[in-house]
């Protein structure tokens, strides 16, 4: 039976989220923000877990790359177990399955990735051959770019068992999402915020994903409810840079696209992985009457160029080379 609203009309039935304690917050927190905007009293959500949840013994780019986090909270979409599916959008597929679409995209927490060490205020302060610890392929590329003499080793889990890992000395530095952090209240870890200059964030770092069946016209309407315009915006340049790119997993890849007044600043960049080379572009453009098109063709345009600077070998190597 699908449960009332506080004005007697459906609610929301069911929402879908990942179950690690981070995903939960958020999915509670894009809960809070429907049941104001719809009215609804009470909104159910189902924890799952997913591909990417089980794997903890290696990199995501050797298991398969974008998607494992999704493909269980897709399913469920399509069967009709839940009504709508909560992301961090960083995780989504650029392509997204068949049948569901992306309808929402709530504020965005500040993008930037958080240096947390007890041997150095910043990446730059480290001693030498100091080891970093993440499973970010962009994050380690950046690093290495900055500090070729690093140390990298793979640390995978949640934000708590990453922090404990940390604690325990078995590293001397990681890097995690500041937005993770925040929505956790564990930002008194943090030793410094990185530059976004120097290590531009994951395209759609820091901005949440609600995703629905394409053919539910009422669900997708109440979820525009809850989009922001800007940042829906941004995410779209971004997204569509990540595109032209066939960007995944083993493609270590920044973007960031900001909005000041009526002009989109972006700043997009690829890497080999371990950090030797860096292709990068800088670009602004003043946004006419369909911005979030205008923003997703822009992305696509300066990822295209930036694939042209790299060359198709080495985009087209990225696989065959087992980074």
């Amino acid at each position: 039976m699908r449960k009332l609203g506080s004005r007697g009309s459906p609610a929301l039935s069911k929402l879908g989220s990942r179950g690690s304690p981070l995903a939960m917050t958020q999915a509670h927190h894009v809960a809070r923000l429907l049941a104001r905007a719809t009215g609804a009293a009470e909104l159910a959500i189902d924890s799952f877990v997913t591909s990417g949840d089980r794997i903890a013994d290696r990199r995501l780019q050797d298991a398969g790359g974008k998607g494992l986090f999704t493909k269980e909270l897709d399913e469920a979409l399509l069967d009709g177990r839940i009504d709508a599916a909560i992301h961090s959008l960083k995780d989504l597929p650029t392509v997204m399955p068949e049948g569901i679409v992306l309808a929402a995209i709530p504020a965005r927490e500040d993008p930037r990735d958080a240096f947390i060490s007890r041997k150095a205020k910043t990446l730059a302060q480290l001693p030498q051959g100091a080891v970093v610890g993440t499973a970010s392929l962009r994050r380690q590329a950046q690093a290495l770019h900055l500090r070729p003499d690093l140390k990298i080793v793979t640390l995978r889990g949640s934000i708590q068992t990453r922090l404990k890992r940390m604690e325990e000395g078995v590293m001397d530095a990681t890097f995690l999402a500041l937005a993770g952090l925040s929505r956790m209240n564990l930002t008194g870890h943090i030793t410094s915020l990185t530059d976004l200059e120097d290590m531009p964030p994951a395209p759609g770092q820091g901005a949440l994903a609600v995703t629905c069946r394409a053919d539910d016209a009422a669900m997708r309407e109440k979820l525009a409810k809850i989009t922001v315009r800007e940042f829906e915006t941004a995410v779209a340049a971004e997204r569509g840079f990540l595109h032209a790119l066939d960007g995944s997993c083993r493609t270590p890849i920044g973007a960031l696209a900001r909005l000041n007044g009526g002009m989109l600043h972006f700043l997009g960049e690829i890497l080999t992985p371990d950090g030797t080379e860096r292709w990068r572009r800088e670009d602004r453009l003043a946004l006419g009457g369909d911005p979030i098109g205008d923003a997703a063709a822009f992305g696509r345009r300066i990822g295209a160029q930036v694939r042209a600077e790299a060359g198709e070998a080495f985009i087209q190597s990225l696989d065959k080379r087992g980074w």
